[in-house]
Formats: structure tokens, sequence, C-alpha cells
């Protein structure tokens, strides 16, 4: 547990991201200062001691569970805000990329985008609540003839009802406020992607599994879902360094992939991860024509030691480790650390940056 709540006195125009995950709860606690965004507190719980699993493991806990352990978050990270943000699971959540007519009137667009939505989503559009994002083209694209301009190219995303409620009763059941929920993926992409116009790829190594997504001028042009995570990572350097999983966590963060003792079973792990990123990278090259500029790693796995240096051998392109606690004011000696966990935070930090944004 870690927390900086102390280094501050205002509290006033304080604002929190809660990012409920499957191995995790995390929240960051921001303020607004000189347009500038502080950090107050943040901290992190590990779910699966609470369903009698190890630190690292992806849980199914009921609503009562999580609601318990989001309380003893908020109180040994000394929260003292409210208003709040919440991320909502990738897994939970449906999102496609579609092609339709295009209509320079938008009600008329709304209704073509509604009628097309209801033969992707598998449930009656009344039990979802649904949204959708027109995703912008190059210029080239707008210029390369009728085609390009007679279409338009539109994100459609929805996260059933039943969601929205679980989440709902937590929030409400720990005294909270969210003006918002949010699907994870971007949250993540308001805390990591800098790049505004060329395609950058977010690999996002979650407990259970994999995100790939595809950014395009700061939209979601393409998802991949990869079935393997990081509690595999921790499940492999246990079995081949005949350590506890509990161990086998703590080396996945210290030593990773610069331990000639954890390589050989996270490297496997990893190697499949890459291997699918790479083909869902290539494929997305061949048929865009137009090269991923980087690649940015985040997610709980995305804290392995080495993780990028390791990465860049299988990749030919620029690969970073997600530093989204860059994005805020912290006190100069506490860098390393928010450097070093960056990448486990970055939905909660996406959110609070989203709350700040509506102040």
């Amino acid at each position: 547990m870690s927390f900086l709540s102390d280094f501050f006195a205002r509290k006033e125009q304080s604002v929190l991201g809660v990012d409920i995950g499957s191995s995790s709860l995390k929240v960051v606690q921001l303020r607004k200062e000189h347009g500038r965004a502080v950090l107050e507190t943040y901290g992190e719980l590990a779910l699966g001691p609470y369903g009698g699993s190890e630190v690292g493991q992806a849980t199914n806990l009921s609503a009562e569970q999580v609601t318990e352990t989001l309380k003893d978050l908020l109180r040994e990270t000394k929260v003292t805000t409210k208003s709040c943000g919440v991320s909502i699971p990738f897994a939970r959540s449906l999102l496609i990329l579609i092609t339709l007519p295009y209509r320079k009137d938008p009600a008329e667009q709304k209704t073509i985008i509604e009628l097309e939505a209801r033969k992707y989503i598998p449930v009656p559009i009344s039990e979802v609540q649904l949204d959708w994002f027109v995703v912008p083209r190059s210029d080239s694209a707008q210029a390369a003839g009728n085609d390009a301009r007679e279409t338009v190219d539109v994100l459609l995303v929805a996260v059933h009802n039943d969601e929205l409620s679980l989440l709902q009763n937590i929030v409400a059941g720990v005294g909270l406020s969210a003006s918002f929920y949010e699907i994870e993926i971007f949250s993540t992409i308001r805390a990591v992607v800098d790049e505004q116009v060329r395609p950058v790829m977010v690999l996002d190594v979650g407990a259970a599994s994999t995100k790939t997504y595809v950014i395009e001028y700061g939209v979601v042009a393409l998802s991949h879902a990869i079935s393997v995570g990081s509690q595999d990572i921790t499940r492999a350097i246990s079995v081949s360094s005949n350590v506890s999983i509990a161990r086998a966590e703590v080396l996945k963060k210290e030593r990773g992939l610069s331990d000639g003792s954890t390589l050989g079973g996270s490297e496997f792990v990893f190697s499949r991860i890459f291997s699918e990123a790479r083909r869902v990278l290539t494929q997305y090259e061949t048929a865009h024509n137009k090269s991923i500029t980087s690649i940015v790693l985040t997610g709980g796995g995305g804290v392995t030691k080495e993780l990028a240096a390791y990465a860049k051998n299988i990749f030919s392109i620029d690969v970073h480790v997600a530093d989204p606690f860059r994005k805020t004011e912290a006190p100069e000696f506490m860098r390393p650390v928010l450097e070093e966990i960056g990448p486990e935070f970055a939905v909660a930090v996406g959110l609070a940056l989203r709350k700040l944004e509506e102040m």
C-alpha cells in the first residue's frame, strides 16, 4: 500500500479514479492546481486474498466482497473525496468497428447507426447502454475517391445494464458518487497515449488476458483480446523456479526478464502474447496500408522487469512502458516508485484525469 496524502494539505477540488479490475482494485486521487493535475493519494489492494487465492490472480468476487475490499482501500489510502469516475472491464463490454453509409444530416446518421447496431449486439438494445464514435479519416483517405466520402467508420460501444447496475451498487455501497462509468480502454488511452495522429498499439497485459488496441487519431481503430495474462506469467515463473505463487509475483516485478532463473518461465508466456500481438499488428498494417509507429506496454504485466528491452527484440518499432503518473505533479523523490508501478495504474489515472476535465 502506498499513499501521498500526508504531503498535501489542500483537499478542495479533489477527484478520484476507481479501477475495479479482475485481480485488484486501484484508486488515484488528483486535484487541479494552476492547470496541473496534482497527485494526492493512490493505492492498490489485491482481490485474490479476499477470494481465497493468491495476489495477482484473477478472481470472481461478489459485489458485496468487492464493496468491502474497496472500503478497506479507501480507508488505507486516506481518500478525502467522494467525487469519482469508475472503470468498466473491457471483457464486460462490446466494441465493434463497422463501416456505414455517410449522411450529412446528424439525425439521419444517428438513425442508421442505431439500426445497424442491432445486427451486432446479441441482446435487445433496451438491455444495453449504447454509444458510438465516428473514426476520423486521414486526408489521403478523404481524397481517395467517392467510396471514402460515401462511407464512415463507426466504433460501436455497448455495455449491459446489469454490469452498470453492479458497479453502481458497489459505488453506492462505499459512499462514493460517480458521474460516469468508462470502459477501461478509453481511460488507458487518456493516460498513456500521446500520439494524436499516427497509429499506436497499446498492449494491456491484465491478470486474466491481454488487451491489444490500435489507436489512431485518439480513437480505437482495432481491439483484440489474447487469452493469456500476467497471472499466467506468474504461474510460469512459479513452476520454472519452484517457488510459491506469492514469491513468483514478487520475482516478476523485482527481477523479471533480467534474471535467468525466471526468464525461462516468463519468456514462453510473453512469446505467446507478443506473437499474437505481432499478428494483429501485421494484419492492421496490411489492411490499412499504414505503419504502427510505437507500442505502449501497460497493465499488471507491464511492471515485469526489463519487459520493454525484451519486447524491442521482438518488434521492429519503438516499445516503451507506460508512465501515466508523468501527467501528474508529485514529489520528485516519489518519481522512481511512480514510474515503476505506473503501468498498473493507467486506468485509474485516466479516470481521474477525465474527472478533472469535468470541473
